[in-house]
């Protein structure tokens, strides 16, 4: 059984940093691309960053360019985000995902096959 487990959130000031972990089990984590979505209230899910199963390739939606990084250890099974200069608008619940790999991170919702919990990231002006 796939086990995806997010830890991190928290709440912290703009222009703070946080660092979010997913921890994989139950799948060979190294064959899969890996994508942290985000959702806020009233909101769609949308995907913050992704990466490819060696770390090579990565995504990022525009308005985290340059403040956030994806990031993945195949040993240890896990991928991380590091935030840095956090935006209120960057309050959501975060989730990370895995799916098949492809030539480029997938960046469809329905790309990726397994979820974690998602953990709350709060944002306080």
């Amino acid at each position: 059984q796939v086990h995806l487990v997010e830890s991190g959130g928290g709440l912290v000031q703009a222009g703070g940093s946080l660092r979010l972990s997913c921890a994989a089990s139950g799948l060979t984590f190294s064959s899969n691309a890996m994508g942290w979505f985000r959702q806020a209230p009233g909101k769609e899910r949308e995907l913050v960053a992704a990466i490819n199963w060696g770390g090579g390739r990565t995504y990022y939606v525009d308005s985290v360019k340059g403040r956030f990084t994806i990031s993945r250890d195949n040993a240890e099974n896990t991928v991380y985000l590091q935030m840095n200069s956090l935006k209120p608008e960057d309050t959501a619940v975060y989730y990370c995902a895995a799916g098949p790999d492809r030539s480029s991170p997938p960046r469809g919702l329905y790309d990726y096959n397994y979820w974690g919990q998602g953990t709350q990231v709060t944002v306080s002006s």
